[in-house]
């Protein structure tokens, strides 16, 4: 439902070596910088999948699409035909070949799906009736996943497909609490909805009086849903990104894009698999946050990095207390799995990080 604006990293490091195609200085540490990379194209990226330190997909406005096989040196894609239109708010990337695309409109959910890089894509999903917008998706494994959309009737809209991607239903409305009235979800980073395990899945949730987190401990049958202390109570404000470490774990960020406020309590975190949330103390370097990423590393373990409009900040404490890494604009984060981390944003914004500042 509620859209907002923003792009990407990749580590330029295969093995031990750091390729800069062009050095985004714009850390106030020196130490730890975003390297930004060229992904040969204007759109602005707020979908991403990292498959493993090499392989990863973009995607965004115009109906554009990228993927890279070389850790982001280099990337390939182009435009969806028949969608140029569109903007591909979240994609679900299962290697370099498999890949789902989701669109993101008002009245429209579309979801694509190619099995050969790109090179052709079939529509798996299509729904065009009043009020439909999807927000995101999140996959168990290569089979089993969901998509998210905006409140119909009064529920979410959860899709669940177990073929990967092939075929998706609705899970019944009965199997969901109620929606609040203005509720939705952003898709602004693709990360409103996530996976961790084997059956946990969490949705963050904005615009209405407060930000609250569904979960389903049973592979998406059965939902709860609680409060947390995110700002809202605002069409745009909430909770625009989750991130799980294990199923006890957990961490959401968000605020209001259109205001951003410092005084505003804009992260949250969960030691309870998300049944209770803490709130961060508010800080001018979280005044606004879209995306959010644990970075596991034996420098930082506890890392976290989050990415906004406002700039990026980080913390070496799982996200109880955040420092000011940079101003750069981005909309999407994903760690890579060896303590670096892939962002993007508009105008074509792909970049990389190796590491965290130091604590």
């Amino acid at each position: 439902m509620i859209t907002t604006l923003f792009a990407t990293a990749t580590p330029t490091r295969l093995g031990s070596l750091l390729f800069a195609v062009a050095v985004a200085a714009f850390a106030p540490d020196a130490g730890a910088q975003w390297i930004q990379l060229q992904s040969g194209t204007n759109a602005s990226f707020r979908g991403m999948s990292v498959v493993h330190q090499d392989v990863a997909w973009i995607s965004g406005t115009g109906g554009t699409f990228k993927s890279t096989s070389d850790g982001g040196k280099t990337w390939q894609g182009g435009t969806v035909p028949g969608a140029e239109s569109f903007d591909f708010r979240a994609v679900q990337a299962f290697s370099l070949d498999t890949a789902i695309l989701m669109v993101s409109a008002q009245d429209t959910g579309l979801i694509y799906r190619t099995t050969d890089r790109g090179r052709t894509w079939n529509v798996q999903y299509r729904n065009a009736a009043k009020g439909v917008f999807l927000d995101g998706m999140a996959f168990f494994d290569s089979h089993h996943g969901f998509a998210v959309g905006d409140p119909m009737d009064g529920r979410f809209v959860i899709l669940e497909t177990r073929d990967g991607g092939q075929h998706w239903a609705r899970i019944p409305d009965s199997s969901l609490p109620p929606s609040l009235p203005g509720d939705g979800a952003f898709a602004a980073s693709g990360t409103s909805l996530v996976t961790c395990g084997p059956k946990d899945i969490w949705l963050g949730t904005g615009g209405a009086v407060v930000a609250r987190v569904y979960h389903s401990s049973d592979a998406g049958q059965n939902w709860t849903v609680v409060a947390t202390p995110i700002s809202a109570g605002v069409a745009s404000a909430g909770i625009f990104s989750l991130a799980c470490r294990d199923a006890k774990h957990l961490i959401a960020v968000g605020g209001n894009y259109s205001k951003p406020d410092p005084s505003q309590v804009t992260v949250a975190v969960s030691n309870d698999g998300g049944a209770t949330w803490l709130a961060a103390k508010p800080d001018s370097a979280t005044a606004f946050l879209s995306g959010v990423s644990y970075l596991h590393s034996l420098a930082t373990p506890g890392g976290v990095l989050a990415v906004g409009t406002e700039g990026s900040a980080f913390s070496t404490d799982f996200g109880r207390t955040w420092k000011r890494m940079d101003r750069l604009s981005l909309n999407a984060i994903r760690p890579r799995g060896d303590g670096s981390a892939l962002a993007a944003g508009g105008r074509g914004r792909v970049v990389v990080i190796d590491r965290l500042p130091p604590g």
